[in-house]
């Protein structure tokens, strides 16, 4: 899934290139690392991209080795409960019931290796119960901004993996109940990645949202015709806006995890840059030419190295500069980023 906007990515992130398309880790975008992940388990006939319909060119330019068909352009976003319906009927559609990996264009997972055993783990289970399957990753902090999973019986260990019923999922916490799911042990990081057969996704989403595959199946019955542009436009236009975890995964009975023992961050906005960024003695994470006089623990992050900024005085702010645009934000206010993006993005359609 690559179709997200990366609002509280701007300025780096903009409505033309967001962020999955920007190259901020290790020299190479988010999308590309999220190929890497996966290009080694399965030929590149069976990768899938959803995307948003203006952003397919930029998918198969950053991804070259993908076939053109694989590319599939959302004419408008609809949240992932309809990347995941649209995709698993192509999938259906193509190769009959496959198991399908759901992963997102705006993670980093290290080291590979030991997500891929845990991915393969997971293929297994799910082929094998017809559940569905999600990933919890074991939290080293008590995070406000992810949601959790509370985890229920144990069911299986394949070697050094985990398998877990899931009891409940928790939607992001204030910080006192995010240090009482970290100390109790029993609640996982809910990393938005997904296993489960065409098959068995396919039944539930008929279940909880019969109007997503009811429209969208109409419209892969003309995939690959000349009128399927057309037919997706208008069969999305009759969709609901909502997440697979609300339409889905919180209501199902059947809903199994992994715990994780690798890394993972979901790259939503400039805090997680911190660990690619260098620090001074002061705590102050940066990108580019920073002098500062009695500031700490700040971010500063310059597209350009040679840019200069001077912080005085202040602490715990984000100053980002990105070509002719610049953001400087509290860094308890950086979710508001999104609201002022939406915002221009209304004034410069009107």
């Amino acid at each position: 899934m690559a179709g997200g906007a990366g609002t509280r990515f701007w300025p780096l992130s903009t409505e033309e290139r967001p962020k999955q398309f920007v190259r901020i880790v290790h020299g190479k975008s988010l999308l590309q690392i999220s190929y890497d992940r996966i290009a080694g388990l399965v030929p590149d006939e069976r990768i899938i991209v959803m995307t948003n319909a203006r952003f397919v060119p930029l998918v198969c330019e950053q991804i070259p080795a993908l076939p053109e068909e694989n590319v599939i352009g959302e004419p408008e976003r609809k949240d992932t409960a309809a990347a995941v319906c649209l995709g698993a009927l192509i999938a259906q559609k193509r190769f009959g019931n496959p198991v399908i990996v759901v992963v997102t264009a705006d993670h980093v997972v290290e080291p590979v290796g030991v997500f891929q055993r845990a991915m393969i783990s997971a293929v297994a289970e799910a082929r094998r119960s017809g559940a569905l399957y999600t990933f919890g990753i074991t939290p080293d902090y008590p995070a406000t901004s992810y949601g959790y999973v509370e985890l229920g019986e144990p069911i299986a260990v394949d070697g050094d993996i985990a398998h877990y019923h899931i009891a409940s999922f928790r939607e992001k916490p204030d910080e006192e109940t995010a240090k009482d799911y970290v100390s109790s042990g029993r609640y996982l990081w809910n990393a938005g990645m997904f296993v489960w057969t065409a098959d068995t996704v396919l039944d539930a989403l008929k279940r909880y949202l019969s109007g997503h595959v009811r429209e969208l199946s109409a419209a892969v019955d003309t995939l690959g015709t000349n009128t399927w542009d057309e037919t997706l436009k208008s069969r999305f236009a009759a969709l609901k806006r909502i997440s697979i975890d609300y339409a889905v995964m919180e209501k199902a009975d059947n809903v199994r995890c992994v715990a994780g023992e690798f890394s993972w961050k979901d790259v939503g906005g400039w805090l997680a840059m911190r660990d690619y960024l260098d620090c001074d003695g002061d705590g102050n994470f940066v990108k580019g030419c920073l002098h500062t006089r009695d500031a700490r623990d700040n971010l500063v992050f310059c597209d350009r190295p040679e840019e200069v900024v001077a912080v005085v005085g202040l602490s715990d702010i984000v100053v980002v500069r990105v070509d002719d645009r610049t953001l400087v934000a509290r860094k308890d206010r950086l979710e508001d980023i999104k609201h002022i993006v939406e915002t221009m993005m209304s004034e410069k359609n009107h």
